[in-house]
């Protein structure tokens, strides 16, 4: 991704909501499938790590980029963004290639 991609998905990710929480039951099998599912619908996701999460943050992060081959487009305190381009309908970075 380039610097120039990175900038416009961080503009898009600034007025989203953090739509998923990592809680005290941590990552589960179902929540990485329902983050897959709106991933292929949206391609930007917004993760919220609660403070009463076991998980950390960077590790959480980083577990869920390998589990749904995703990118990194920034992390502000305990909020995370990630990025998949979708199979079936490509858009948000159609224009930038």
């Amino acid at each position: 991704m380039t610097g120039k991609e990175r900038a416009k998905l961080k503009s898009i990710a600034q007025n989203l909501k953090a739509t998923f929480q990592i809680g005290k039951e941590g990552i589960s099998a179902e929540f990485i499938n329902q983050i897959d599912d709106y991933l292929e619908k949206n391609e930007i996701v917004k993760i919220r790590v609660l403070n009463n999460s076991s998980e950390d943050v960077k590790e959480a992060q980083a577990f869920l980029m390998e589990e749904l081959n995703s990118e990194f487009v920034q992390q502000i305190g305990s909020i995370f963004v990630i990025y998949r381009e979708s199979l079936k309908r490509p858009r948000l970075l159609q224009d930038e290639k």
